[in-house]
């Protein structure tokens, strides 16, 4: 028998552009469902315009295509629509009747001037399940106010946790390399569709998903969250340290840098013994967790002095032989030549209609029955208008 995939027969009208909207609905497409990428004529999404770097044709020179737009829109449909004009509002609607999804990443009220907000719509169209991210959420004294993923890091405490000591040289606040605010709005985005999905199997009901990039945020800091709820004290920069585990951190050997992640008491005793300080094991400044975060001070330079006397490699495969959990810190290029990456077919090439092919980074979702297809690289602006309106639409 050959199964479908997950979400098909779920088609997706997508009015979002830039990350968290677009990360969600590129979800969605892998799994299945059909997404068709509503954008603006001549311009589209922002994201087109985010380069250099961008995708080189056949002949190796660069298309129009940039790398930031193509990271985030695999298996979707591009139509062009004008949104201020009285028949582009129209087309929006007439595809909302074959649509279970609408995901809109406007300001909030930003839809309500085209009749295209939940609430102008709901009546109309009572299945529709219409997810809104937006920067603070559709209530509260932030509503209307523009929320960007670099600022909700600051504003949402991340960047007072991330970056080295104050009191060391480089220490300060730092964002994360990559946008992950919006990253993880996009990944709850995409669970909270789902749940709505199944939850209209039994009311046969649509609803308004609120997802707003701060509460996402904080919802991120889990635990640094409940170190300061059940303390009372806000959490500091620790820079490649834990705030909780000792030692879990980075530390640099004779020819580089690698990550020791000693998750308990036993792994730290098999610890020490690899650097040839048993006794460290069972001192009683130093075998629990507990005594190591209370004397983190005077534990972790002794263990950096040992460190540096030994080459990266040497360390790790003499750790992992003993079963504590390290790794070494690897640039992206080394990433993708990893064989563990490269057994898990994490680079992926999907034919691209300016030539040759558009890499993707693999789905991590990975299914025995359904596994996820790289149908489509991301579209091209208005690549698919005429087919979506013909096919769904009936137009000539």
């Amino acid at each position: 028998m050959t199964r479908r995939a997950p979400l098909s027969g779920i088609r997706v009208l997508d009015l979002s552009r830039v990350l968290a909207g677009p990360w969600c609905t590129q979800n969605l497409a892998d799994l299945g469902a059909d997404v068709i990428k509503v954008e603006r004529p001549k311009l589209g999404d922002d994201t087109r315009a985010w380069g250099p770097p961008y995708l080189k044709d056949e002949n190796g020179e660069d298309t129009t295509e940039a790398a930031y737009y193509l990271s985030t829109n695999r298996n979707k449909r591009s139509i062009e629509i004008d949104l201020a004009s009285p028949e582009g509002i129209k087309l929006v609607k007439e595809l909302a009747k074959h649509c279970d999804i609408l995901v809109e990443n406007f300001k909030v009220g930003g839809l309500k001037q085209y009749g295209l907000d939940y609430e102008s719509m709901k009546d109309e169209f009572p299945t529709l399940i219409y997810c809104s991210i937006t920067g603070f959420g559709q209530t509260g004294p932030y509503a209307e106010r523009p929320g960007y993923d670099f600022m909700i890091q600051g504003m949402g405490g991340l960047m007072s946790i991330t970056g080295e000591r104050d009191d060391l040289p480089g220490g300060g606040p730092q964002k994360a390399g990559v946008a992950v605010t919006d990253i993880i709005t996009g990944m709850y985005a995409s669970v909270a569709i789902l749940a709505a999905i199944q939850e209209r199997n039994h009311s046969g009901l649509g609803q308004h998903l609120d997802i707003a990039l701060l509460d996402c945020h904080i919802s991120m800091l889990a635990n640094q969250n409940l170190n300061f709820m059940t303390s009372g004290q806000a959490p500091k920069r620790a820079g490649n340290a834990h705030q909780n585990v000792v030692p879990y951190q980075v530390f640099k050997t004779s020819d580089g840098f690698m990550i020791v992640a000693v998750g308990n008491d036993s792994q730290f005793r098999s610890y020490c013994t690899a650097l040839g300080i048993p006794e460290y094991g069972t001192d009683p400044k130093y075998a629990t967790n507990r005594a190591r975060i209370l004397n983190r001070s005077e534990l972790i330079p002794s263990l950096e002095k040992i460190i540096a006397t030994g080459e990266r490699d040497a360390w790790i495969a003499k750790l992992e032989a003993v079963g504590v959990p390290c790794g070494p810190i690897q640039t992206i290029d080394q990433v993708f030549a990893h064989p563990q990456v490269i057994a898990r077919d994490i680079w992926k090439n999907i034919p691209h209609p300016t030539g040759g092919t558009a890499p993707t980074t693999a789905s991590p979702m990975h299914f025995s029955a359904t596994p996820i297809q790289y149908k489509r690289s991301a579209p091209m602006l208005g690549e698919h208008t005429d087919e979506i309106l013909k096919e769904i639409l009936g137009k000539s």
